[in-house]
């Protein structure tokens, strides 16, 4: 089990060299935020997976912090606080927090509130890749974990980069992908945004997914711009 990336937002030193003293012991992976200000923006710019905040920060209370990540992102949020009154744990909790660990705490406390927190997102990103592992749309079926496609049934014969772009085109159904995007996500960033190969790679997919080629149901051509998978009901 990979360690998650954890915010540590907290501005009293001695606390917080605890905190990073006990992450790096025991291999996690940590950013500092010393106030409300830098922690929002780390948690924005570099999407922890668990936060640890002290409400009692410098610039702004901490369940504003709370407030402010709650509008944007449901990653885990542990408060760890001074505030041992019920309704300060209950306003941090009504405000989006996950957990609160009253200070002064145990070093083996906090790492076990960790180990809950890290259950639950293996749990929620083992029923997400069970969820996203095969696109279906009309008569398509995508199996990503299978690393194969079917029409109607019937297997497609696709070369690695027709299935790549269909890959792509599914993730992303609905949406205009530009030939810049689809040239560099098959064949990387340095590459020289052939849109001439990139036709000629799309025009073999479609041959091979298109039951009518003058009629497509499946991909859409925006001229100069690239190309769209259409939801098929």
């Amino acid at each position: 089990m990979n360690k998650p990336l954890i915010l540590v937002v907290e501005d009293d030193p001695p606390v917080r060299n605890l905190i990073t003293t006990t992450l790096k012991t025991n291999d996690y992976r940590y950013l500092v935020a010393a106030d409300g200000e830098k922690a929002i923006l780390l948690a924005s710019s570099h999407n922890p997976d668990i936060v640890l905040l002290d409400l009692g920060l410098p610039d702004m209370d901490g369940v504003q912090v709370i407030q402010n990540i709650r509008s944007w992102s449901n990653l885990p949020i542990i408060v760890l606080s001074a505030r041992s009154e019920d309704s300060d744990k209950i306003e941090a909790l009504d405000a989006g927090a996950d957990d609160y660990l009253t200070k002064p705490f145990s070093v083996e406390e906090l790492l076990a509130r960790l180990r809950v927190i890290q259950r639950r997102l293996s749990y929620m990103t083992a029923e997400m890749l069970a969820a996203n592992s095969v696109f279906v749309n009309g008569k398509l079926r995508v199996d990503y974990a299978g690393g194969c496609a079917y029409l109607d049934g019937q297997e497609l014969h696709l070369t690695p980069i027709e299935y790549k772009l269909l890959c792509l085109l599914s993730k992303n159904v609905g949406k205009v992908l530009t030939h810049t995007f689809l040239t560099q996500n098959i064949w990387g960033r340095n590459w020289d945004n052939d849109v001439a190969s990139l036709r000629v790679f799309m025009a073999t997919l479609r041959k091979k997914l298109e039951p009518t080629p003058d009629s497509p149901q499946y991909i859409q051509t925006h001229i100069g711009v690239g190309y769209r998978m259409m939801k098929v009901e």
